[in-house]
């Protein structure tokens, strides 16, 4: 997965963390410079507004992430962070397995709208929600409020849509770990994404251009026209092969398997913005249709 599985993202992460030691920089370069296009901030404007840019973003030890907001959150809320399920720094959730409220003093480099700078340290108090069923997504909740890192840092959280994204939206994938912004448009929704043993429902497939690396997981998928979190990026085929780790297959309505060597994933976030409630909680209730823990046996 991207950026992958996290078996393949803390490997390549802590390659990358040692060739940095070492004084590879440029190695580390080339191997993001081999994968495609990768946009700078700031180099394709839509609309007057100004380029999506790092504004929100944090890079993670293995991953990448974003401060985010739902549309019930408060500035006095503790804030929350978006990434992956397989970041998750205890291990790759098992296929069904739904976490909650695990604690976690795991840290968070914010960085400054250019990425080029880091703006300071968060640090999380707990996994609020993790899951790599239907989805693959990790929620951490933070020490720090949203107006506490607003008035520290001047950077505001993103804000996560309530809605799905259209096929053939403007998107941004911003990778905190990387500082690179990756540009295209979605192409198609996946109705059922598989890799190994885990199986993502209403999977967004990006065009061609986004060719995502190993270290994007957990990027953040920003439409540009809104500004709004449409989703998590999460994974790519990277050889071709059929459903195995880092090589995902979409699977479509009547059982059919399609591999599409090269091209790259994400996972919509829509639910997980319906599900945040009063605090920043997130609600498993019958409104809410993201995952549920098992239910624990009695006696």
């Amino acid at each position: 997965m991207t950026r992958r599985l996290a078996g393949a993202a803390l490997a390549v992460a802590a390659g990358a963390a040692v060739l940095a030691a070492a004084g590879a920089g440029a190695a580390q370069a080339a191997q993001a410079a081999q994968h495609g296009p990768a946009a700078q901030a700031g180099q394709a404007g839509h609309g007057g507004r100004g380029e999506v840019d790092f504004t929100g973003i944090v890079a993670l030890s293995n991953c990448s992430g974003s401060l985010v907001r739902g549309p019930r959150s408060r500035d006095t809320d503790a804030a929350l962070v978006l990434t992956n399920g397989h970041c998750l720094e205890s291990g790759m959730p098992k296929a069904g397995q739904v976490i909650v409220d695990q604690p976690s003093t795991r840290a968070f480099k914010l960085l400054d709208p250019t990425g080029q700078k880091e703006l300071g340290s968060l640090q999380a108090t707990k996994v609020e929600y993790a899951t790599m069923t239907d989805t693959d997504v990790t929620v951490y909740r933070l020490s720090s409020t949203y107006a506490d890192i607003k008035k520290k840092y001047g950077a505001p959280a993103l804000r996560l849509s309530t809605a799905r994204p259209h096929d053939g939206t403007e998107i941004r994938v911003v990778s905190g770990y990387w500082k690179k912004i990756y540009g295209c448009k979605t192409e198609a929704t996946v109705h059922r994404l598989r890799e190994g043993e885990w199986t993502w429902k209403d999977s967004i497939r990006y065009a061609p251009e986004c060719q995502t690396i190993h270290g994007t997981s957990g990027s953040p998928i920003i439409d540009v026209r809104t500004r709004h979190v449409v989703g998590v990026n999460n994974t790519g085929n990277d050889d071709g092969e059929r459903c195995t780790l880092n090589n995902p297959c979409e699977v479509d309505r009547d059982g059919n398997v399609t591999v599409r060597h090269g091209i790259h994933y994400g996972q919509q976030t829509y639910l997980l913005a319906r599900c945040l409630g009063k605090g920043n909680d997130v609600v498993l209730g019958k409104s809410c249709a993201l995952p549920k823990p098992a239910a624990t046996p009695k006696g």
